[in-house]
């Protein structure tokens, strides 16, 4: 198996009420070894709890929570902390973290899209960790 050197996040879609976009698992070349999607909260000047977080290069460290079980958290965000990487399928599970999934749907009909097997995508994504790496958000 091969083990992540980065991740790097391109948000694609930008909407009113939440941000889309592509997560690329990265070895040491920049060679992608896994693709996913993201769903993050719109940008509204990185308040906490209700804005995404800056664009950037951050530090990632594996972290274990009854909640989330396996996921990962972002380090030194400006003006934030506790930023995680973890699953949820719909933009109103999420507090400022960004969530994973294998693609976009409106899951629930309700005319905003929402992502799809997030649990099996964070623990895919997992798979690939073995310590603190680099994300870069663009």
């Amino acid at each position: 198996m091969n083990i992540a050197a980065a991740i790097s996040i391109v948000r694609t879609t930008r909407q009113e009420n939440q941000i889309l976009g592509q997560l690329l698992v990265l070895d040491e070349n920049n060679q992608e070894l896994f693709r996913c999607v993201t769903l993050e909260l719109p940008w509204r000047e990185n308040a906490r709890r209700i804005s995404c977080i800056p664009p950037g290069r951050y530090t990632l460290r594996p972290r274990y929570s009854q909640k989330y079980k396996h996921h990962l958290h972002v380090l030194d965000v400006p003006n934030r902390d506790w930023i995680l990487i973890h699953e949820a399928n719909y933009v109103t599970q999420l507090q400022g973290c960004i969530a994973v999934g294998r693609k976009i749907s409106d899951i629930n009909a309700d005319g905003t899209l929402d992502i799809t097997s997030s649990r099996l995508t964070k623990q895919r994504i997992m798979e690939f960790i073995d310590g603190d790496l680099e994300l870069i958000i663009s």
